[in-house]
């Protein structure tokens, strides 16, 4: 019951990772260009970048954290 519920968490977990990383912009813009997530004012996409950038770190950690526990579990 235990691991059903962490493997569950893991995969959710992981395609956040996905999702989050394929929204950040690179050299072009990205995924966020195509939902018009990166147009705006100079400030605004600096800070909307920024909360991005710390909710993936946030989701990576996560991720990690609960490979590590599925890891002693399983």
């Amino acid at each position: 019951m235990v691991e059903g519920v962490f493997v569950a968490l893991q995969v959710i977990l992981g395609v956040l990772a996905i999702v989050l990383v394929l929204a950040h912009s690179g050299k072009d813009t990205g995924l966020s260009g195509a939902f018009g997530i990166g147009q705006g004012q100079f400030g605004a996409t600096q800070v909307m970048e920024r909360n991005l950038t710390r909710i993936t770190i946030i989701v990576a950690v996560l991720l990690v954290a609960n490979t590590i526990f599925l890891g002693f579990i399983l």
